[in-house]
């Protein structure tokens, strides 16, 4: 959300920033135009009057105004100085504290000076430059508003693609973004509407979001029928093997068969964890007990340590099944000593092994990858499996590795499951 309103805030702000520069451009320009005009006006008077002024002077007649005079006290320095150099010329100042548009010219060495009240004209000034103050104002207000509208739109429109993109991530395949059919999201152009960015991302959203999930469909269906097809030969040749004369022979074949038994056997139960029929029987279950127990049934050299006991309610054959192959892979890629901790709720398994690989922390267990070769050798189904199960029993499985080395997977039943503690 929060990079999405900063998006919706940018939008807003570019766009009344640059209505605001284009206001106070345009302003500035109409502000100098009518201030060339209006100021223009009142100098053409002024130069007027100082030519009736010295028409008047030269025939040695009285000019009958009284806004006329020979180096009158008020008349601004700038333009004295300009008429002692022979010059003629105007300029805004004051007399008697108002504001007036003085001109003046030489006459015998003297400065004949006439002036124009100025009041008016600045306050036609002060006018033009509040309306166009207002109407920037205005236009500044009404393109935020715009701008406003805009971002919310583009913004509630990305945010619902990012929301469907976070639940496909998630697992949900069947997610699609639905405003492609709403009226907000307008037709095709074939269909006389319009597209945009944000829409042909939703598309192509759906679209990968389509291909993703037949492909993993058509994967489950592949894995599925591969090991149901396995199933009945392998039956077979293991009933075959059986007949064989006793001897290392036999013993090979019969450990690649149940080895290859043991495979056709996981990848049925990971079709169906997929397949999503996978479902728990709950019960109350001592949770140190059951771990005892499931580590004992592996026969592994495995230490197991209740800190804190619970009871808990889950299903104690998936619960089995998930410890089960977590002490397996970590007694077939770890080190020893395996050490299984009990505390209230959660249990830990670590091994004291390389490790597990970086992008197995980072992505989770992958089927038919074991990562880095220091972890063994593998099919990679064991700790999917695992992470099936517990997504079942609704029990929240974490990968790590140990500061001073080796692997730690952490289970965390579900709080919600927990019954009362054993008196």
């Amino acid at each position: 959300m929060r990079v999405t309103s900063s998006l919706r805030w940018k939008i807003v702000l570019t766009t009344t920033a640059v209505c605001c520069a284009v206001a106070a451009a345009l302003g500035i320009l109409v502000h100098d135009v009518v201030a060339r005009q209006v100021v223009g006006e009142v100098r053409k008077d002024v130069e007027r009057d100082l030519d009736h002024a010295l028409g008047h002077y030269e025939y040695g007649t009285t000019h009958t105004g009284e806004n006329a005079a020979l180096d009158p006290p008020g008349l601004p320095g700038p333009l004295r100085r300009l008429v002692a150099r022979g010059m003629t010329g105007s300029m805004v100042g004051e007399y008697d504290g108002k504001p007036v548009m003085w001109g003046a010219a030489p006459a015998d060495h003297k400065a004949l000076a006439v002036w124009v009240p100025y009041e008016t004209t600045r306050a036609r000034l002060r006018d033009l430059d509040a309306a166009i103050l207002a109407s920037s104002a205005l236009a500044a207000g009404v393109v935020a508003l715009a701008g406003v509208f805009l971002a919310n739109r583009i913004s509630r429109r990305l945010t619902t693609t990012a929301a469907v993109a976070r639940r496909i991530s998630a697992g949900d395949l069947d997610a699609r973004v639905d405003f492609l059919t709403s009226e907000e999201a307008g037709a095709d152009p074939a269909g006389g509407g319009y597209r945009d960015e944000v829409r042909d991302v939703a598309q192509a959203l759906n679209s990968m979001a389509r291909s993703l999930q037949e492909r993993l469909e058509a994967e489950k269906r592949f894995t599925a029928d591969v090991a149901h097809e396995l199933r009945t030969p392998l039956t077979g040749s293991l009933a075959a093997a059986s007949l064989l004369p006793e001897g290392r022979p036999k013993e090979m074949i019969n450990d690649r068969l149940h080895a290859l038994h043991r495979l056709t056997e996981d990848l049925l139960e990971i079709s169906r964890l997929d397949a999503g029929v996978e479902r728990a029987d709950l019960a109350r279950v001592e949770l140190g007990e059951a771990v005892r127990r499931a580590a004992a049934a592996t026969r592994l050299p495995v230490t197991v340590e209740v800190v804190r006991d619970l009871v808990v309610l889950t299903d104690r054959r998936r619960l089995d099944r998930i410890l089960a192959n977590l002490l397996v892979n970590a007694d077939k890629h770890g080190s020893p000593p395996i050490e299984v901790r009990v505390e209230g709720p959660v249990v830990t398994v670590r091994d004291h092994g390389p490790g597990y690989p970086e992008g197995l922390i980072a992505q989770g267990p992958q089927r038919f990858r074991t990562g880095e070769p220091g972890r063994g050798r593998g099919h990679g189904l064991g700790l999917t499996i695992a992470v099936g199960q517990a997504a079942v029993l609704g029990i929240t499985l974490t990968f790590a590795n140990a500061p001073d080395g080796g692997a730690v997977t952490t289970l965390r039943l579900p709080v919600g499951r927990l019954a009362d503690e054993p008196k």
